[in-house]
């Protein structure tokens, strides 16, 4: 403010110089910001613009673009500031045209840190491919920091009419704590929903598996809310504190999308172990739905009572499709079985009847 004040008072003893009239001192300095205005801006379009086109990257090159409008205005918003003063107009009149100018002034810097927001984002969404956590993150980021510029613009307003803001402040610390007991479980799912959103434990289209059981496909993930869509096309919305504090399955997770399915199958003592591996390895690799890499396998697993039990293991792309492949997998075991002269026991027992009890022996005599 110091700075301010020395650098009004060598402007008015500048203004001075042309005499008592004070409109033509305030005209005066008025002009001669404008001037000042369009100087720094030439220099800013040509001398700046010129050294970062040398540079690679774009950033600067947008960003000085971006400061052409709100440097000009400022400087001719502080011309016309000054050229106020000078006039000596009466308190009230002069408080309203300052704080004018102070809220042209605030406008006009919102915009700018706006557009820069989107700047930043767009730079980060293009050179962090590499980083999905960050893309994620990314409309988390974009918020906030919207909320941010915003909260700082009404601060800024505030001083420009000379409004105290200490006592706006004390009283949003005690509203927010009253919220923030009465909106507990709320608070709870949004601070989930970020956790979600920055570890990603799962995304938009994977399969997952509830700790309560249920299965779908994740729709959507929201800050308080995820939602999926189970088999039978009924839409599910969980709390993000439930999912953040449970076990969740993702069976689109890992390295790779791909889903491992199991048919497991019993046959007959006495059969050939080798025919039975050769049959179905062959059922999945004639099925066209299933990967090749990583191909199929069969495992012995167990003498069974009554059987001997294989498992086919096979790998298919999308877990939405483990139900009906595994369906039709099943069917062609069983015809390729069939065909190939393979038995599938099944339990059964035999009774054997010792004696039949003499007053059963004599009803049936009777009869």
């Amino acid at each position: 403010m110091q700075a301010f004040e020395n650098f009004r008072q060598f402007v008015d003893s500048w203004a001075a110089i042309l005499g008592p009239n004070i409109y033509l001192q305030a005209a005066a300095i008025a002009l001669a910001f404008i001037i000042v205005a369009k100087i720094a801006d030439l220099i800013i379009a040509k001398v700046v613009s010129q050294l970062t086109r040398k540079s690679k990257s774009l950033v600067d090159d947008e960003l000085v673009s971006l400061l052409h409008r709100p440097v000009f205005v400022s400087v001719i918003l502080i011309g016309l500031g000054l050229a106020t003063r000078r006039l000596d107009l009466p308190t009230a009149f002069d408080f309203l045209c300052i704080g004018v100018l102070k809220t042209i002034a605030v406008f006009v810097w919102l915009g700018f840190l706006q557009r820069l927001l989107r700047l930043i984002s767009s730079t980060i969404s293009r050179n962090l491919d590499t980083t999905p956590a960050w893309r994620r993150m990314m409309p988390l980021i974009d918020t906030v920091g919207t909320f941010a510029i915003f909260a700082l613009a009404i601060y800024f307003l505030f001083l420009a009419w000379n409004i105290d803001v200490t006592a706006w402040l004390a009283s949003a610390g005690i509203i927010g704590l009253a919220l923030s007991f009465a909106a507990k479980d709320t608070l709870a799912n949004l601070f989930a929903g970020v956790s979600i959103l920055a570890d990603a434990p799962y995304k938009i289209g994977d399969f997952i598996i509830l700790e309560s059981g249920e299965r779908g496909m994740v729709t959507q993930i929201g800050f308080r809310s995820t939602r999926i869509l189970t088999r039978d096309d009924v839409e599910i919305t969980i709390p993000n504190g439930i999912i953040g504090n449970g076990k969740i399955i993702n069976e689109a997770g890992g390295p790779s999308e791909k889903h491992r399915i199991r048919a497991t199958v019993g046959v007959a003592y006495g059969s050939d172990i080798d025919q039975v591996i050769e049959v179905l390895q062959g059922v999945a690799r004639d099925h066209e739905e299933v990967c090749k890499d990583p191909e199929p396998r069969v495992r012995f697993r167990t003498f069974g009572q009554s059987s001997l039990d294989f498992e086919l293991l096979c790998w298919i792309e999308r877990p939405v499709n483990r139900g009906r492949i595994g369906h039709e997998i099943n069917c062609a075991i069983y015809r390729a079985f069939r065909d190939s002269g393979i038995q599938i026991p099944f339990p059964q027992r035999d009774l054997h009847v010792k004696g039949i009890p003499e007053p059963l022996t004599r009803l049936l005599d009777r009869e």
